[in-house]
């Protein structure tokens, strides 16, 4: 029988461990407004180190673990077997990027709003940061006001907090917000796109540029489905809190008088949908960016150039089902979890836990999870001095098929 090693390659704390091998005319037209399978071969090394000293100084969880990916996106796939209409689309598994399925996801087109997903995490990058707080009052120049497309209508003479422009921007698409919050951040509207330019390319988004922070059409202003996944990715793993605004339904802003409803539809139709962005204008047609998490297992499809919006959703809602059909996420340790009590020689402590440094998982095709066997090499004892960090093992998983 073939045997496919899955590298994990993990630092333990003693033991710490952490597996994902896995085998623009320029309206946009989004919101709603109201008034009133692989079999390659995947190794994850997993190194094996101590988390604690042998003295008395404080035990140091320590992580260093390097994921390698196991699964490939298959040639059924890049042919497009799923027989989308949309010009370009993309599946990848949220925490790795890894690739489930794609096609033609090259291609630089008009993003229309999706741009927003890149306005939407420079501005969660300077809430972290402190640069702004959700409570901060942004104002409006006549600029921003003067936004056409999607929009909820600000005045030059009133402000938003941060949390009420943001909500705007997720629900509503508001092109006012997002200028507004972008003048705020960056001094100037153009400074705050060289911003976004810098994010892409730092993000390796070689396919995109970026003309405007809203995505009314503009010559030059392009991306594709596979840079709008990885911006969407690094928003969702690195500012989680950002779902608490792409996952509403419905609500309202200046004391109930402006009403807001979400222009993606999934949110709504879709078991496990946590965003993200939708996006069409009359050049650009129908853009998706949609996320979804079920069982431990976080995709985000993306779709670009749909025929209607009902194409958009239908093809995303494939893309994703695709996904959770093919592939399951299998737990093997979550942080903490000790793996293995080793002796200690000649220390002021008998004995130190080995324990995963983080949790450890790995995405494969359903059907293949009971195929993986675990081999643990790791020294039965050690003797002191022993650091933090220090390796004391390797943990390898091999799936046999």
């Amino acid at each position: 029988m073939q045997k496919n090693k899955i590298l994990i390659s993990l630092s333990l704390i003693l033991i710490f461990f952490t597996i994902y091998c896995i085998p623009c005319i320029a309206i946009d037209n989004d919101s709603i407004y109201v008034w009133s399978s692989s079999s390659n071969i995947n190794e994850t090394s997993a190194n094996i180190i101590n988390n604690s000293t042998t003295n008395n100084s404080k035990n140091t969880n320590v992580s260093n673990a390097n994921l390698v990916s196991t699964s490939t996106t298959n040639d059924e796939a890049k042919n497009n077997s799923l027989n989308l209409e949309s010009e370009s689309a993309i599946l990848i598994e949220q925490t790795t990027g890894q690739v489930l399925y794609s096609h033609n996801e090259h291609e630089q087109l008009r993003p229309a709003s999706v741009t927003k997903v890149m306005s939407i995490l420079l501005i969660m990058e300077a809430l972290d940061s402190g640069k702004i707080s959700l409570t901060d009052n942004v104002p409006c120049s006549e600029n921003a006001a003067s936004m056409g497309g999607s929009q909820i209508w600000l005045d030059p003479r009133e402000s938003l907090t941060v949390d009420e422009m943001l909500k705007a921007i997720c629900v509503a698409s508001a092109n006012d917000c997002v200028v507004a919050m972008a003048e705020y951040i960056g001094g100037s509207e153009e400074a705050f796109v060289q911003m976004m330019n810098d994010k892409a390319k730092e993000l390796g988004m070689n396919d995109t540029c970026f003309k405007n922070c809203h995505g009314l059409d503009e010559d030059g202003h392009v991306t594709s489905s596979y840079d709008i996944s990885l911006m969407s990715k690094e928003l969702l793993n690195n500012h989680p809190s950002i779902t608490n605004y792409t996952t509403i339904w419905t609500d309202s802003l200046r004391d109930g008088k402006s009403e807001l409803s979400n222009t993606n539809k999934l949110i709504k139709t879709y078991k496990g949908a946590t965003g993200l962005k939708t996006g069409s204008t009359g050049l650009a047609l129908y853009n998706l960016s949609a996320s979804a998490t079920r069982d431990n297992l976080s995709l985000i499809a993306v779709i670009m150039k749909a025929p209607s919006t009902k194409v958009r959703f239908m093809e995303a809602q494939k893309l994703l089902d695709y996904g959770f059909n093919t592939f399951s996420f299998k737990e093997f340790g979550k942080k903490g979890d000790v793996v293995k009590n080793i002796l200690v020689n000649k220390g002021i402590i008998s004995n130190v836990d080995a324990v995963y440094e983080q949790n450890a998982g790995t995405l494969i095709e359903k059907g293949n999870d009971k195929n993986i066997e675990q081999n643990l090499t790791l020294e039965e004892n050690i003797s002191a001095p022993i650091s933090a960090g220090q390796k004391l093992g390797e943990v390898t998983f091999t799936l046999n098929r």
